[in-house]
């Protein structure tokens, strides 16, 4: 920890993470309330800063939490925080609203977060722009290629063949649409509330001639029609937005859209006691989802069998969105000033620290994220007896057997 004044207050100079305090009253700040949290809204302030790698930051969360220190100690320290300039800051004045108010998914909360810019985002995702985890055959995997794996291992795991129709809720960017439709030949339809997504989702569908095979529409899942029937349904990194409360009408509507025989894919964020009213909690809601809100992987399941699902396959990836996120943080660190450019110093400092607060928990273990794959009912089922095919390549005969589309065989 490094001074205003330029001095050390605390470890060396070559330390792997260097917290900066600006101002005297940051310092002043964390010694009274020893709450984190009020730390990285410095950082966003521009009042404190963070040098090296910001994952060990975090480590300050336990370490503030469990500390404790002889009477005399306290006292002392206390003494000379007190002698410190008192900071602005008015208590609670950002992170009192968030709560466990009621999830509503809506197309304001998910503007917040998405619509920040395209350009924004294409510094930092691999080139599929694929924002969810990755899946790595090792550590040194590129990113680019563990996207693309983990695009192959969904429609793997759905066991797509050519001319099934699936539908995409919270498509993103259309990565997962147009590589199912390329790869797999099946006629897929993506639904996102961000309208930037949508807007680069239906160019880059025109760009890879996909235009009788994918499309995109900006429409809430809740708007889906009643009369309309899927093979297959997927969801990747979007039911962290709904809710808990709402997993009944969420569950409820993607069983109706679901044919007979049809899979569904649940792929999202957990965390291991469900979503509490924390400090950390409360930023996150703040400052990057105001409509997120996480739970234990065992609610998912038992709302989805509620739901009359069948759960066939239930897969962690932890280890996954560590690699993920760190691959992320590294490319936004190296586009610092060209991500300044386009979204300004705070929301700068904003994905920064949420991205590196993130990788530290999905390595730590309290988060968590699974690929749950489930069957519309307790009908034959169209998978295997074991799991040797997810490790198969998919349809070899597809899109080299077709003229629908016009980009060739696999990259």
């Amino acid at each position: 920890m490094r001074l205003w004044n330029g001095e050390l207050a605390v470890g060396r100079k070559d330390a792997l993470c260097t917290v900066v305090f600006n101002q005297p009253s940051v310092l002043r700040s964390l010694v009274l309330r020893r709450n984190v949290v009020h730390l990285a809204e410095d950082y966003l302030a521009e009042e404190a800063d963070i040098e090296g790698d910001a994952e060990f930051l975090f480590d300050l969360v336990s370490y503030m939490r469990d500390l404790v220190l002889p009477w005399s100690t306290r006292l002392y320290v206390m003494r000379q925080a007190f002698g410190l300039p008192r900071h602005h800051r008015e208590e609670n004045t950002q992170a009192k609203h968030a709560g466990r108010a009621e999830r509503h998914n809506t197309k304001q909360s998910i503007a917040h977060h998405y619509d920040v810019g395209n350009d924004f985002y294409r510094l930092w995702l691999d080139k599929e722009m694929v924002y969810s985890c990755a899946y790595f055959s090792s550590a040194n995997q590129t990113l680019d290629d563990a996207q693309q794996d983990k695009l192959d291992y969904i429609c793997r795991k759905m066991r797509l063949t050519p001319d099934q129709t699936l539908l995409d809720i919270g498509c993103g960017w259309g990565a997962l649409v147009c590589w199912a439709a390329r790869q797999y030949g099946v006629k897929a339809h993506g639904i996102t509330l961000s309208e930037q997504q949508a807007i680069y989702a239906r160019e880059r569908i025109r760009k890879e001639g996909l235009q009788g095979r994918v499309t995109v529409e900006l429409q809430n899942y809740r708007d889906l029609a009643d009369d309309i029937r899927y093979d297959r349904v997927v969801s990747v990194g979007m039911f962290e937005h709904i809710g808990v409360s709402n997993f009944p009408r969420y569950f409820g509507i993607i069983k109706r859209v679901l044919a007979p025989g049809g899979l569904f894919l649940n792929h999202g964020i957990t965390n291991d006691i469900g979503w509490q009213d924390t400090p950390i909690t409360r930023f996150i809601n703040s400052y990057v989802f105001p409509d997120g809100e996480l739970t234990r992987i065992s609610n998912v399941i038992n709302a989805m069998e509620e739901a009359g699902f069948e759960i066939i396959d239930v897969e962690g990836l932890r280890r996954h969105y560590a690699l993920t996120l760190r691959c992320w943080v590294k490319a936004l660190e190296a586009n610092r000033a060209r991500a300044v450019d386009i979204v300004g110093e705070a929301t700068y400092r904003v994905w920064r620290l949420y991205m590196e607060g993130s990788a530290y928990y999905f390595n730590e273990g309290s988060i968590n994220i699974f690929q749950a794959l489930a069957g519309h009912d307790r009908e034959p089922l169209t998978v295997g007896l074991r799991r040797d095919d997810l490790y198969e390549k998919g349809c070899e005969c597809w899109p080299a057997c077709s003229d629908v589309a016009d980009t060739g065989g696999k990259p």
